[in-house]
């Protein structure tokens, strides 16, 4: 089990990559959109689940969702928007584009890993 941590911060990177090394997957990060996508175009099939930040530099995690589902060799990877913008509006948007999860910021460990697991049909907590 891969992820890809896409967030323009590096301490949630450190966060989500620790709680991806507690549940034993392997991760990797990018840290923007333009970044991610060059990674995901380049080994399409290697990632289980994106986890992708909303507001980012350069992209949009917004305009990344809408490209991996628009793309058929991406548009199967779940994708888990894990981001400060929670207006009812956008979650709303990023659901309707595709994304499989919402996570808003800040968020406990806990629940990341309930969304990370629901995200890949694992279900519950760490338990």
């Amino acid at each position: 089990m891969k992820l890809l941590i896409i967030d323009d911060s590096s301490v949630t990177r450190k966060i989500i990559r620790a709680v991806a090394d507690a549940l034993q997957m392997e991760s990797e990060e990018a840290c923007n959109g333009v970044e991610a996508l060059e990674i995901l175009s380049e080994r399409p099939n290697e990632f289980d689940l994106v986890l992708l930040d909303w507001n980012m530099p350069e992209r949009s995690g917004y305009d990344i969702l809408v490209e991996m589902k628009a793309d058929s060799q991406l548009s199967d990877i779940p994708v888990m928007m894990v981001t400060t913008e929670g207006q009812k509006s956008s979650i709303v948007a990023a659901i309707r584009a595709g994304a499989a999860n919402y996570l808003t910021k800040p968020f406990t460990v806990e629940d990341l890993v309930i969304k990370i697991n629901e995200c890949i049909g694992w279900g519950g907590d760490l338990s």
